[in-house]
């Protein structure tokens, strides 16, 4: 008997597709920093940290865990780290549309943020942005970088919650 093509698209572990998905925003992102000049903000940089989670932790889940238990875990950990990470992106298409006598000013680097500061009030700066976070410097689609982002972590957050249910839902079958 022959399987569908749809039946071998959904064959596919839903930790792989988030890591293929993340890892590509990651490579892309590195792309347009190196070979496009596009210097990321520091909103940026935070969201490309909560995609190296997502990734992080759908790997942990496909070669570390056979326990659905541990998965039924990891999936709700990578949607913390989706939705905390669409936040960023929130603020950051907040930010994209202030009017402009409403933009903060340029801050320092992050690198010298670091240096001076400690990593709480870092993150508490970052979070507040600068006006370089609300440039709009790419687009694709009509939507900046930003909005493709909270979109990709908006996918994350409900494959990973989706997922843990039907996983949540098979182990009951099982188990009755």
């Amino acid at each position: 008997m022959q399987m569908s093509s749809v039946t071998k698209l959904t064959s596919v572990p839903a930790e792989v597709v988030m890591i293929v998905m993340s890892a590509g925003v990651l490579l892309f992102g590195f792309y347009l920093e190196l070979y496009e000049n596009l210097i990321p903000c520091p909103l940026c940089l935070v969201q490309r940290v909560f995609y190296v989670l997502v990734l992080f932790t759908n790997l942990s889940s496909l070669l570390l865990f056979n326990n659905p238990d541990y998965k039924i875990v990891c999936f709700h950990i990578s949607s913390l780290f989706s939705l905390i990470g669409a936040a960023v992106a929130g603020r950051q298409i907040w930010m994209q549309r202030l009017p402009a006598d409403e933009i903060p000013e340029c801050g320092p680097s992050l690198t010298y943020l670091l240096d001076i500061y400690p990593f709480q009030k870092v993150l508490e700066l970052i979070y507040h942005g600068s006006g370089t976070c609300a440039e709009v410097v790419w687009q694709f689609l009509g939507l900046s970088i930003a909005e493709w982002s909270i979109l990709f972590f908006g996918s994350f957050s409900v494959t990973s919650i989706i997922s843990a249910h039907h996983l949540k839902r098979s182990q009951k079958i099982v188990k009755n």
